[in-house]
């Protein structure tokens, strides 16, 4: 008989003006992966920081036994030296610290109060060996891929002694290869070490390579819990419990709003490193954008897709930059953001939390702040004006929030994904550049802002889209830039790539194929 780890039951935990979990049960056994889907707002990430003591005990109610003993957190602490262990979506480390250091910052190896540097790399070589990090534990976590400072995350849990491990989308700003590493690393914790797992994904693919049993969440509501050995669990039935409806498709149909015009070009585009400056990230690029058209951008991590996206929005990354932007037929000399949004660019970034919202102001105070003129009057904010707009656009993207007053550092992640969206939108723009537009966003948000790109092109807008998620590149674009190593090595149709004659053409020019 499966032994329980940890059960929670009844948790209700509220927020202003908001019920984010309301008597939530969770059962999850020893030595299992364990998948906790929802849409965004769903409550996911609420119910592990429960379980974490991010929300400590008094501020829901409940009850929490872990290993048969009933759990009252107070802080992140009292949940680690139980062996429970979080990884939250925004990774944790400091980048001028070296692995080794982050590996074992607030849990110091010491010797009289005094830290054991020696005793320290050491044991981080061991375990960062135990998860196939072959890096130096003395090099500065700044210089590795994003995808390996996901392993020093779980090498930093194993540090920790864990024996539950809860992984809140850990696969979100990895490529679909470097994704499939850190989920073999969970099957392999789980086979080798016997160390249980939850994770929150919204990519149900994933889920359904990784996970043992399979929670569903809907509006802080337990819908079901399936076990794949037992239970019929398909895509389907996963997508009817998060957002209570069928989904035929997970990309809307989109008339042909094609015009001839060519609305953006960009020409022998180069780009420099930032700091680096003698390192070349973005190598003679051209492309055409036309109205009404949706043109993907796609490559592996480290291509040069967003600091291509970056450097072309009023040069806001990288050095020495040289080439053409035209829009409508005219040159643009474009120095800085606030001309680029003066000209009708706007970028939707990837990284919404130090680039792309302000978290500690409201939902309204972002969504209008790249165009305050939009809602002045005679050098004057017209709040009035203000909230109405930011109320439409509150309905237009569904955002799940109480007013447009509320903060957004208190929303979900895909809910402040749509805050993003909703701000760039706002600005009017004729070029929307959208970096990872969907990341962090559940399938039936997701289906939400396809609907929303689709009519913006058919108001003619022209989009350029980059995404990680092949699939969704060739679901939703009218042509594909593929990227490597700074260049565009192919152009390509939808209706003649497949997911392999993209990666194969990436493979072949990392080889010196092209």
């Amino acid at each position: 008989m499966k032994k329980i780890l940890l059960e929670m039951r009844s948790i209700t935990k509220e927020f202003p003006g908001v019920k984010a979990l309301d008597n939530v049960n969770l059962t999850v056994y020893e030595g299992e992966i364990h998948a906790i889907v929802g849409e965004n707002g769903a409550g996911k990430s609420t119910l592990m920081n429960v379980l974490s003591g991010v929300y400590p005990y008094g501020t829901y109610t409940g009850e929490v036994y872990f290993g048969g003993q009933e759990c009252r957190h107070l802080d992140i602490k009292d949940s680690e030296r139980l062996g429970i262990v979080i990884i939250h979506q925004e990774l944790a480390l400091v980048p001028y610290l070296s692995i080794g250091e982050n590996m074992f910052l607030g849990n110091e190896q010491h010797r009289r109060g005094i830290i054991d540097w020696d005793k320290t790399y050491k044991k981080a070589e061991e375990y960062m060996r135990m998860i196939g990090l072959e890096e130096n534990p003395r090099t500065l976590v700044k210089d590795i891929s994003i995808a390996k400072q996901q392993l020093v995350e779980i090498a930093k849990a194993l540090a920790k002694n864990v024996r539950l491990l809860i992984l809140d989308e850990p696969t979100s700003s990895l490529n679909e290869q470097d994704a499939r590493k850190v989920l073999d690393l969970i099957l392999k914790l789980r086979n080798e070490q016997g160390i249980t797992s939850i994770i929150i994904s919204h990519k149900l693919d994933e889920i359904d390579y990784c996970a043992d049993r399979i929670t569903i969440l809907r509006d802080g509501c337990t819908v079901e819990t399936l076990d794949k050995k037992q239970d019929n669990v398909t895509e389907e039935r996963i997508i009817r419990g998060m957002v209570g409806r069928e989904m035929s498709s997970r990309f809307p149909v989109r008339a042909d709003t094609i015009q001839d015009e060519v609305a953006f070009e960009v020409r022998n585009w180069t780009v420099y490193h930032e700091l680096y400056t003698e390192r070349k990230v973005v190598d003679n690029v051209s492309f055409k954008v036309k109205k009404g058209e949706v043109v993907g951008i796609y490559g592996l991590m480290g291509s040069g897709r967003t600091e291509l996206a970056m450097s072309l929005f009023g040069q806001a990354y990288g050095s020495n930059i040289s080439g053409t932007i035209i829009k409508n037929g005219e040159v643009l000399a474009l120095n800085s953001i606030s001309e680029a949004i003066a000209n009708g660019i706007s970028y939707v970034t990837e990284d919404r939390k130090d680039n792309g919202l302000l978290l500690g102001s409201s939902i309204m105070h972002n969504i209008t702040l790249p165009r305050m003129d939009f809602v002045s009057r005679k050098g004057r904010i017209d709040r009035d004006l203000e909230r109405k707009i930011a109320d439409q656009y509150l309905e237009l993207l569904s955002i799940k929030a109480p007013n447009v007053e509320q903060y957004v550092n208190n929303l979900s992640g895909g809910n402040q994904q749509k805050v993003l969206l909703a701000k760039w939108i706002f600005s009017r723009p004729d070029i929307l550049i959208l970096d990872e537009p969907t990341r962090g966003v559940d399938v039936g948000a997701k289906y939400e802002i396809y609907e929303i790109i689709n009519g913006l092109a058919s108001q003619g807008k022209a989009i350029l889209f980059i995404s990680s998620e092949l699939t969704e590149i060739l679901g939703m674009c009218d042509r594909i830039y593929v990227m490597n190593e700074g260049k565009i090595i192919d152009e390509v149709l939808p209706s003649e790539a497949t997911q392999e004659s993209i990666m194969n053409a990436i493979i072949q020019a990392s080889k010196g194929g092209n």
